[in-house]
């Protein structure tokens, strides 16, 4: 498999997954490693995201760089 193959079963993996709004997050992928960055709004949907991840077949490895940002943080 190659990495914009699985770059996109990731996407879509992220999108299918109602607990997590994927608008934000950006998804790369290297050699069966996958990037998770941007932000989202909790520490349970940072979690979900990265439990999804890990349920997409090619996935070795994941580089976790989501941030949290809570909707009472200042912007």
């Amino acid at each position: 498999m190659n990495d914009s193959d699985l770059r996109q079963l990731v996407i879509d993996e992220l999108e299918f997954e109602p607990a997590i709004d994927a608008s934000n997050i950006g998804i790369a992928a290297k050699d069966g490693i996958v990037t998770l960055s941007g932000f989202v709004s909790s520490y349970a949907e940072k979690m979900t995201a990265e439990r999804a991840v890990r349920r997409v077949k090619g996935v070795h490895a994941i580089a976790q760089e989501i941030e949290i940002r809570y909707a009472t943080d200042k912007k």
